[in-house]
């Protein structure tokens, strides 16, 4: 049977079953899950389709893992978790129907994993899920909290995007795409924005607000919000919890006080709570949109009992996550990097990071990220693309969307001025190639393959030194 959640508690389950088997065990958001239960010492076994880094680190636990998707593989198997990616015809997800094997989706095991934690902070917003998660990971784990946490890219720090540990907190992020944070009952929920997205599932910005408002009805401790935030402001409406606001607005409990630059778009600041100054924080990842993420982390952070001195120590030390700004290299003296960006906002705040650094010329290569968000957000897409030096933007990733918007990277491109629309990797390889030049930084930027494309570019400039 195929449960989806926000129906039933499936939480007993774990009580009464061994065995797991995990469809596409290799995925960013299945390798935690799987190392946490690994850990509490449950059976596991998965199927992926491709090799991964997360591939190998499941591997290294003992777990057997199968290359492809075969029915046989489920044997023995009394639980299958899949990742929404998972085709309703796959024959692991058919074979355990047929056996009668329940079957949750990744966001329904996501909940029954977390609601074991007493402590469980989710971290929810429409931009900055997994620097924040990730900050607040680091936080907690260098300051001895010793927390357990589930990130949605690769944290250096812990050499992963997952860390089993041996208190009773848990962080992890609170994806609202499809609803899926309504399968979470936080004891601390923190909001860092809402903006227009997703559009293809929830058609207006006011059906946003009031998923949110649900998620924030399920929290049971605390709710920790960007107080500068309209939108998050009318969607806690009615919640009643205690809250904890953070922001540049010195109306909010945490605040930021004598910012000032520390070299280019790296900025340090007056950590104040509450008027009192706490501690000064430097930062080593760019933008004014990372000074939220690490407001929402210190805020957290001192709330379950950080000493100020671990929150300046910590987060001084955070250096990023995989493809969030990730700096790939400088062959023949131009930058290279790669960052997650595929929304306006997140565009706007890398792109005017990107800008205050301090390179001749910035290069922004942009993959639009499915149809429907490029169609209804076109104009803002246009703006945003406006801001670096040169922008390039390839074809569409279609992802899970047919084109019925009859929308292609020439009607973005003709409101963006000077911008190239260039369709493949290869071409805008070459290009770039023949274009940019040492003290350029070369930007890529998406939710897609990108990073495939900004690879091939750090490659074909490394050939050449």
């Amino acid at each position: 049977m195929i449960h989806k959640g926000k129906i039933m508690n499936y939480d007993h389950l774990l009580d009464t079953i061994k065995r797991i088997h995990f469809i596409g065990i290799g995925g960013s958001g299945m390798c935690p899950l799987a190392e946490i239960m690994h850990s509490e010492g449950f059976e596991l076994s998965g199927s992926d389709m491709n090799e991964s880094d997360t591939l190998e680190r499941i591997k290294g636990y003992g777990i057997k893992v199968y290359m492809g998707h075969r029915a046989e593989n489920i044997e023995g198997a009394e639980l299958v978790v899949y990742t929404a990616a998972v085709k309703k015809d796959n024959p692991e997800l058919v074979a355990a129907q047929e056996k009668g094997i329940t079957c949750l989706e990744r966001s329904v095991m996501l909940g029954i994993v977390t609601r074991r934690y007493k402590r469980s902070i989710a971290i929810a917003g429409t931009h900055g899920k997994t620097t924040t998660t990730a900050m607040l990971s680091q936080l907690l784990i260098g300051s001895g909290f010793d927390p357990s946490a589930i990130i949605g890219g690769k944290l250096p720090f812990i050499g992963g995007n997952s860390y089993v540990g041996q208190s009773d907190i848990i962080v992890c992020e609170a994806c609202e795409y499809v609803d899926t944070f309504l399968e979470l009952n936080p004891y601390i929920s923190v909001i860092l924005n809402i903006d227009a997205d997703h559009l293809d599932y929830f058609k207006t910005l006011d059906n946003i607000k009031k998923s949110f408002n649900k998620f924030c009805h399920l929290t049971t401790g605390a709710i920790v919000y960007n107080g500068d935030d309209e939108n998050i402001l009318e969607a806690i409406d009615g919640v009643n919890l205690p809250m904890i606001t953070f922001g540049f607005r010195k109306t909010n409990d945490y605040y930021v006080a004598n910012l000032h630059d520390i070299k280019g778009a790296y900025k340090a600041f007056d950590l104040m709570h509450n008027g009192e100054k706490l501690c000064e924080i430097s930062l080593k990842v760019p933008g004014r949109h990372n000074i939220y993420n690490a407001l929402a982390a210190a805020a957290t952070a001192h709330y379950l009992g950080a000493t100020p001195a671990q929150i300046a120590e910590n987060l001084q030390n955070f250096t990023g996550v995989h493809r969030r700004f990730e700096i790939l290299g400088s062959p023949r003296g131009i930058t290279v990097a790669d960052d997650f960006a595929h929304h306006p906002t997140e565009l706007t705040a890398s792109l005017s990071a990107a800008m205050e650094m301090g390179y001749k010329k910035v290069w922004a290569i942009f993959q639009p990220h499915t149809f429907s968000r490029t169609a209804l957000l076109l104009d803002d897409f246009a703006k945003a693309l406006s801001i670096p030096d040169v922008a390039i933007i390839s074809e569409i990733l279609a992802v899970r969307e047919t084109n019925t918007y009859n929308i292609y990277n020439t009607d973005l491109g003709a409101k963006v001025p000077g911008s190239l629309c260039i369709d493949t990797f290869d071409e805008i390889t070459k290009y770039i190639e023949e274009h940019a030049e040492e003290g350029d930084l070369v930007l890529t930027l998406g939710g897609g393959n990108i990073y495939m494309c900004a690879n091939q570019i750090l490659k074909a400039l490394s050939t050449e030194e």
